[in-house]
């Protein structure tokens, strides 16, 4: 990524984190769960959740084929993800249509959702930890939808914890204060990815969410300028590189 374009990234950020200081819009809690009032096109993944956990399923049987986050790009590669963490990603700025028509259904969900930057299931390995680390763009909220959760979390070993309010970016053993999510099948829950947050999976089997990027809901000055740099950013030659990566081609046969 240039120059000019960290720098107009980094402006932006800076400009959505202090209007959300000012109220401009509201700050999420740690986890939101009653979200359908202000997304409400989300509902069409949890009414669908059987077509998308079938096609979850037959992913995870062809896993070794899909990327680890690792892979995508350079710019994904820090040590937070030097995981066994796989993605297959239905979005990336555009639609990867390869992908998409191996999971046509949930495809299909997903168009029809407004303001869906990113989309793909995330696929956590048994015996995994992602490390407590803060999120890049304020524009977003996260929305995760639990798909294949081993033994519906009856032992509580998959979850993600976050602390709202650690905004010290020396200072992640902070993220012991936070509040914990455990991920069930078929349930939804929306959060900010720029709070310091961690996740893992304890169990001896694969865990899957889908895992999406949604336009965040603002005043409509606020929301233009979001979608401009946004437009700007899936334009990157870095995020384009996502999308050739993420891409796959053959062997799900």
């Amino acid at each position: 990524m240039g120059k000019f374009s960290v720098y107009m990234k980094n402006a932006a950020a800076e400009i959505f984190v202090r209007a959300e200081a000012r109220g401009s819009f509201r700050k999420l809690p740690a986890f939101e769960r009653d979200f359908l009032g202000e997304y409400p096109a989300l509902a069409i993944l949890q009414e669908n959740f059987p077509a998308v956990r079938e096609e979850c399923l037959a992913m995870l049987e062809k896993r070794s084929i899909i990327p680890n986050i690792d892979t995508l790009s350079s710019e994904t590669s820090s040590g937070i993800h030097a995981i066994a963490w796989k993605t297959f990603m239905f979005k990336s700025g555009e639609f990867i249509d390869e992908n998409c028509a191996l999971a046509p259904r949930t495809a299909a969900l997903l168009r029809r959702i407004p303001g869906v930057y990113t989309a793909f299931f995330s696929i956590l390995e048994p015996h995994q930890h992602i490390k407590p680390h803060w999120g890049y763009w304020k524009g977003f909220v996260r929305y995760h939808l639990g798909v294949v959760i081993p033994g519906n979390n009856a032992g509580k070993q998959c979850w993600i914890r976050i602390n709202c309010e650690a905004q010290d970016r020396a200072h992640r053993e902070e993220i012991e204060k936070g509040s914990k999510y455990y991920w069930t099948d078929g349930a939804a829950v929306l959060f900010d990815d720029t709070f310091l947050h961690e996740a893992a999976n304890e169990s001896d089997e694969v865990r899957a969410v889908l895992f999406l990027d949604v336009a965040r809901k603002m005043p409509w000055h606020l929301s233009l300028l979001n979608r401009f740099f946004l437009a700007l950013a899936h334009r990157n030659e870095s995020v384009r590189k996502i999308r050739t990566n993420a891409r796959i081609t053959g062997g799900m046969g």
